[in-house]
């Protein structure tokens, strides 16, 4: 009786946890902060592909990169 005890308790220990570390997660991971960092990081690296091209092909990769920001930043 004791060692079944001692399994419910810590199998009810071990989900609670699990539950609580992963709304932490959810709630970090969808501040904010974090996801205007995540949006400039991808901006970057769309700014990034365009660098050495013509002028023309810059300037259309530039209104792909803004379009893809506002879109992960949810501007209409």
């Amino acid at each position: 009786m004791e060692k079944k005890f001692i399994r419910i308790t810590l199998f009810i220990s071990v989900i609670t946890s699990m539950s609580y570390l992963f709304f932490v997660f959810l709630r970090y991971y969808n501040s904010p902060d974090n996801i205007e960092e995540r949006c400039r990081v991808k901006f970057q690296k769309d700014m990034k592909k365009g660098a050495e091209k013509s002028e023309e092909e810059w300037g259309l990769n530039m209104d792909i990169a803004n379009k893809n920001y506002f879109k992960c930043m949810q501007i209409p």
